[in-house]
């Protein structure tokens, strides 16, 4: 099935296999590696990618349900040389241990950051109209999708909250 994808700013034509999931896809087709296969059900967060903006499981989603689709990958979030803010605040406060959740842990965090710039509620924030305090508590249930083995928590908080303006 031809597909076509714009994959950090670069458009991708496709023929895959209709079951390819979009992980896969980026992965096997595209050699793009930055997202992990964690356990290939949705529940790790190992694999986050966002599309349009949104953060999804790009394991539990089939490429060609993205037709179109503008896709953003830890690789397109920035280099070796040219770190994101998020992504330096991930090394200055130890983010991270074995990393391989870290890709999917950034991914997730830098939608999460504009979630909350456009003022979307959370279960801790309680309220619609309410714009969300980066406490401990409203960081962890905005990430509580991404799983980390190591229990490098603590240090991810921080990093999320120092990358926001909120200092470590």
């Amino acid at each position: 099935m031809e597909t076509q994808l714009t994959i950090n700013g670069t458009q991708h034509k496709l023929d895959l296999d209709p079951r390819t999931t979009l992980l896969d896809a980026l992965r096997h087709h595209l050699g793009l590696t930055g997202s992990k296969k964690g356990c290939d059900h949705g529940q790790c967060g190992a694999c986050t990618v966002m599309v349009n903006g949104r953060r999804i499981n790009s394991c539990l989603t089939l490429a060609c349900m993205h037709d179109g689709d503008e896709v953003t990958t830890i690789e397109g979030i920035g280099q070796p040389d040219n770190l994101s803010p998020l992504q330096q605040a991930f090394v200055s406060e130890d983010g991270f241990q074995c990393g391989y959740c870290t890709p999917g842990q950034i991914c997730s965090a830098t939608a999460m950051l504009e979630e909350i710039a456009n003022g979307w509620p959370s279960h801790v924030t309680g309220e619609l109209d309410a714009s969300a305090e980066l406490t401990t508590e409203e960081i962890s249930e905005r990430m509580s999708g991404n799983l980390c083995r190591c229990s490098a928590y603590p240090n991810i908080v921080e990093a999320i909250r120092k990358a926001a303006g909120g200092g470590a």
